[in-house]
């Protein structure tokens, strides 16, 4: 029974001892870490260069076969791979995943260990104790208690439970600073995958006076739905161009409201380029601008609302066109044109002819009727975002900054032994040697008397210095 239980307890062991004696050192080797980092910032990068979410038309127009760009980078390589959202794809995700388990097991099995050990300590009683540190000095017939007031003053916290022993330390956040970098790490990599699982992008044209609520997605997370707008809506108040001298534009604007169930408004904006609004998590950014209708009347009829469409011209600008009909059994009409929104409209016949330019408010005879132009109207391209992951994002680089500064500090330790007429004193620190070597001295310098100093290494020994993790 004896050999049974020997062998059930060895089997279950062996999981064990495997996890801790052969994947745990793989997983907390700085190599990995820093491959896995690197990689990431790799794939990052590319996710910045390639266009994200386009339609298969672009990445063939942009990416072809035949030359390939660098050589192998073509729009099936990029599907294949998914560098088209690569940010999304299961391989990046499980990148972010190992690498936030790579610092998590780093933080519990050297930071931790390391911060405890450098709370744990002990008085030295022997003067032999001295010797192993790397800065250490005797001083004759010294008293013990004429140390402590110069180690207060230099923000040592002091340890004494004797007359004739003594510890101080000062730093102690020195050893904090990076685990609290790991947790920014660990943090930004949630943010990041959160934002992913959640987000939406969404991209609307929407004409000036408008209502409308998000419902153009064009790329989602698949927990997104829950943050897809559907209790509010937003109205474009108005929509307008500033257009430099030389009829350039200089920028575009929207007035836009956020309006409740009730469809009142909760909000109020004007956005333009860089400055967007945000409301409930979700960011509306001005991305684009359009031609969306032109007010017209015939006569004396009433106002009409046309529509008009984006005509292609084979990249030589853009140009917005309708049509009207001049008599009711719609035999005869004109086309309208129109470039941008200062008002200007060109009128054409049937057969293509150029018959007036009129601007917004003016008239002109066609086909023996009066047609007038009240006015264009134009329509905004919004780009829509929602990613709960940034807030999360955000601390995490507030950690990850704090965790810097903090790693910083130099986590300092003195020993000192009153023993038979001489006081020993004695330290070391994880950085900035030379300041503390400098610091040692200066108390040295006080304590001692008419006595001469005797020093025992004033030079530090590099093989006892201790390493910043």
């Amino acid at each position: 029974m004896s050999i049974e239980n020997s062998v059930s307890q060895s089997i279950l062991s062996a999981p064990k001892k495997f996890l801790q004696q052969e994947f745990l050192p793989v997983l907390t080797d700085l190599r990995l870490a820093i491959v896995l980092l690197l990689t990431i910032a790799l794939f990052s990068v590319s996710g910045t260069v390639i266009e994200q979410s386009q339609n298969l038309a672009f990445y063939k127009a942009n990416y072809p076969e035949h030359p390939a760009l660098f050589g192998f980078l073509t729009w099936k390589v990029i599907l294949i791979v998914g560098l088209d959202h690569v940010y999304k794809t299961w391989w990046f995700l499980a990148l972010l995943i190992l690498f936030g388990t790579s610092i998590t097991a780093c933080s519990f099995t050297r930071q931790l260990p390391a911060l405890k050990a450098s709370r744990r300590w002990k008085y030295y009683d022997e003067p032999r104790q001295f010797q192993k540190l790397a800065l250490s000095a005797e001083i004759e017939t010294n008293s013990l208690n004429s140390l402590p007031p110069l180690l207060q003053k230099r923000r040592y916290k002091i340890f004494q439970e004797k007359d004739d022993t003594l510890y101080a330390r000062k730093g102690i956040v020195g050893r904090i600073g990076p685990i609290i970098v790991h947790i920014g790490i660990i943090i930004i990599l949630l943010g990041s995958i959160w934002g992913v699982m959640t987000g939406f992008m969404a991209q609307e044209m929407v004409s000036s006076g408008d209502t409308f609520q998000v419902r153009n997605i064009v790329d989602a997370g698949p927990l997104a739905a829950k943050n897809i707008v559907k209790d509010w809506s937003v109205r474009v108040n108005r929509f307008w161009i500033d257009y430099t001298p030389s009829g350039g534009i200089d920028q575009f604007y929207s007035d836009m409201s956020v309006l409740d169930n009730q469809q009142q408004e909760v909000d109020r904006k004007t956005i333009f380029v860089n400055q967007p609004l945000r409301y409930n998590g979700v960011t509306f950014y001005q991305t684009d601008w359009g031609i969306s209708a032109v007010r017209v009347q015939v006569n004396n009829s009433p106002i009409f609302k046309l529509p008009m469409a984006l005509i292609p011209t084979k990249d030589k600008g853009r140009i917005w066109g309708t049509w009207i009909p001049t008599k009711p059994d719609l035999s005869q009409g004109v086309s309208l044109l129109a470039k941008d929104l200062q008002g200007m409209v060109l009128i054409y016949d049937s057969t293509g002819k150029l018959v007036d330019t009129v601007r917004s408010g003016m008239s002109t005879q066609v086909n023996g009727v009066t047609l007038k132009i009240l006015d264009v109207v134009g329509s905004t391209g919004l780009q829509i975002k929602a990613d709960p992951g940034i807030p999360i994002v955000y601390l995490g680089f507030a950690l990850l900054m704090l965790g810097v500064v903090m790693s910083y500090f130099s986590h300092s330790q003195i020993w000192a032994l009153q023993k038979d007429g001489q006081l020993y004193v004695g330290g070391k620190t994880n950085r900035a040697q030379v300041a503390f070597e400098r610091e040692v001295l200066e108390i040295l310098d006080l304590l001692h008397s008419q006595q001469p100093l005797v020093e025992k290494s004033l030079i530090p020994d590099e093989s006892q210095l201790s390493r910043p993790l």
